[in-house]
Formats: structure tokens, C-alpha cells, sequence
């Protein structure tokens, strides 16, 4: 099951037919013949999804509801902090337990300096990701579509956008928008 609160797009052969929460877009579908082919695209990764429309309006959008934030207890606040385990060698846990602050902060720390020093460099990779991700399932057969493969990829817009000129407004839209608008990774 898909949780999340980022929007989705789905598209009724070249058009944007609906855009919205899983839930909204998936009621959207419901409402369409079942023999219609709709392509439901997630917003932030630009793949293509499945959804279940089975069920009333009302179910299908608790089926996709985000789950609502737990209310807060007693103790230390949550900072989003997720427990994983990490394998080091012993010198390298011995280097970092002689840091202030200890192993956690230091690995913490480490990892924010090393995104920092990388810019947005991983960001940009993303989008590009993401519009890819709807080029091969909808616009693999259209004019220039390897050539605007490559100018995606090589992050340059103005032949981008100038091989998919001729591609369908809608399609044209959102592949632009995927590749070229950079969200930061709290953005979903």
C-alpha cells in the first residue's frame, strides 16, 4: 500500500486527466470506463503506479490517506531519527567515539558536510530520474525521444525543450516539470 503526501498525475491517452493527493487522482479514475487505459505517474519519482479503484469513493480515499501524525508522548522529543545499523572496523569506531558528541552526532555531522559539499548535484540526478521515469512509459514512440533522453541527462533545457516541441502539450508539460524543478528531499 502507497502512503504519502506528495500529489500524483494521471493521464487519459496524451492528457493530463487528473492531478492531486493518490486518493483524489485515484477517485478521479474510478469515475472513467474501466476499459479506458489511464497512466497514474507519482509527482516525485515519476514513475508509473498502480492503483486499487475497488470500493466506494469513501474507501478509496482512506485506502490512500496519509497516516495522520502520532500525537506526541512523554519524554524526548522525536527528531525523525531512524535506527540502522552501520558496520565499521574497529578503528573506525574507535575514531569516532573519541569525538565530542559522540558516534552519532559525528556520523550525523559527517553525512550533513558531505551534502553540503555536493551541492544539489544528487537533486538535479533525481529530477532528471524522474522525467526519464516518464519518458520510457509514455513517450518512448514520439518524435526526438533519444535525443531528448540525452539532452535531459547532459542538463540542458533549451534543447530539451526545443526536441519535444512537438510532443503533446500535456506530456510536454509534466516531463519539463519533472526534470527541471528541483525539490528539496524534505519536499514529498
Amino acid at each position: 500500500m502507497s502512503l504519502c503526501r506528495h500529489p500524483h498525475t494521471a493521464f487519459l491517452a496524451n492528457h493530463r486527466f487528473a492531478h492531486g493527493s493518490l486518493g483524489e487522482v485515484s477517485v478521479a479514475v474510478k469515475q472513467l470506463d474501466p476499459n479506458v487505459p489511464v497512466l497514474i505517474f507519482d509527482d516525485v519519482t515519476g514513475r508509473q503506479i498502480d492503483v486499487n479503484t475497488r470500493g466506494t469513493e469513501n474507501e478509496i480515499l482512506m485506502r490512500y490517506a496519509s497516516p495522520p501524525d502520532a500525537p506526541r508522548g512523554r519524554g524526548r522529543p522525536k527528531l525523525g531519527v531512524v535506527p540502522r545499523e552501520v558496520t565499521l572496523l574497529p578503528r573506525h569506531w574507535d575514531w569516532l567515539n573519541r569525538q565530542k558528541g559522540g558516534a552519532s552526532f559525528t556520523l550525523r555531522r559527517l553525512v550533513d558536510d558531505a551534502r553540503r559539499a555536493g551541492g544539489d548535484a544528487h537533486l538535479v540526478k533525481a529530477a532528471h530520474e524522474a522525467a526519464y521515469h516518464f519518458m520510457v512509459a509514455i513517450a518512448g514512440n514520439f518524435t526526438n525521444y533519444e535525443e531528448a533522453t540525452r539532452a535531459l541527462f547532459a542538463n540542458d533545457r533549451a534543447r530539451f525543450e526545443q526536441l519535444i516541441v512537438g510532443w503533446p502539450p500535456d506530456i510536454r508539460a509534466y516531463a519539463t516539470a519533472l526534470a527541471f524543478t528541483i525539490r528539496a528531499e524534505g519536499d514529498t
